[in-house]
């Protein structure tokens, strides 16, 4: 393990496979007993890291504000196994369930974090991924957000045993994982369409279910350039948002615009910071939001 001051990089072994990260750690800990960690997931991309979403997201300047520590882990080959059955680290038999619960476990016992109220929080192959594990680990999960990336239809089934706070923001433009669903653009060996996933509709409404927030405790908001709707009283003081960004693509809102993407990224808020901002409250632990 090495560090450069705030941030350490680190190695764990899982099924037999080197996996790296980097932690940020806060310079000043929040003084309300253990701190979060906040898992942040890359999307797909054979050079990504996680140090794409630490240069690329300004989650080290939420985490310094607000005293919690950052994770940013690096997938196999670049991408994460979510559950769609489409990326090489599936195609590889990678487990990222077991690294991502074993670096919350790391960070439990090394730094202190509280381990069942962890925030997992993704872009695109890294938002279905957080979504897998949002339903798989919930007693270290508490809040989930996805960005760029709903539901993969093949998890609809699992039963989770613990509900999550779940915010889910999608640009209507969004030409690599439309709001509306549908397949991956990864065919199969004869061309057959792989790995679909559910609507932003659909998708809130599942964990809406999961959940259990009441039928009529939906709240919407909207603002010049999005529609944001807040379901509230799920079990525990759970709650899902689904923010609809209208025009936005397939981007991390907030982020600096480049001449090299050419999906349209909106200003008017930053994913990040309202991340923080939602998570803050529903850091909920384990046992009161058992189903």
């Amino acid at each position: 393990m090495t560090n450069d001051g705030a941030a350490i990089t680190g190695e764990l072994t899982i099924g037999g496979r080197v996996r790296g990260f980097t932690i940020r750690l806060p310079r000043v800990a929040s003084g309300d007993g253990p701190q979060p960690l906040v898992l942040v997931l890359h999307g797909n991309h054979p050079e990504a890291g996680g140090w794409m979403m630490r240069e690329w997201t300004t989650f080290d300047k939420q985490a310094e504000a607000l005293g919690w520590m950052i994770a940013y882990p690096d997938g196999h080959g670049g991408c994460w196994a979510d559950g769609r059955g489409v990326t090489s680290a599936e195609e590889a038999g990678v487990d990222d369930v077991a690294f991502l619960r074993a670096l919350i476990d790391h960070a439990a016992d090394r730094y202190g974090t509280a381990p069942d109220r962890t925030v997992v929080a993704g872009a695109s192959n890294g938002a279905f991924m957080a979504h897998r594990l949002a339903l798989t680990a919930g007693d270290q999960v508490a809040v989930l957000a996805a960005v760029a990336g709903t539901l993969p239809a093949a998890l609809r089934d699992l039963r989770p045993a613990y509900a999550v706070s779940a915010l889910l923001i999608h640009g209507t433009a969004d030409r690599l994982a439309p709001i509306e669903g549908g397949s991956s653009r990864r065919r199969g060996p004869n061309g057959e369409l792989r790995g679909r996933t559910l609507s932003l509709q659909e998708t809130a409404e599942h964990w809406t279910a999961i959940d259990r927030c009441p039928p009529g405790s939906a709240k919407t908001h909207d603002t010049a350039s999005s529609t944001r709707m807040t379901m509230v009283g799920g079990v525990g003081g759970t709650q899902v948002a689904a923010w609809t960004v209208l025009g936005g693509g397939h981007a991390w809102p907030g982020a600096p615009v480049s001449p090299e993407w050419s999906e349209p990224t909106t200003q008017e808020f930053d994913a990040a910071e309202e991340i923080c901002r939602f998570a803050s409250p529903l850091l909920l632990p384990a046992t009161t939001r058992r189903l």
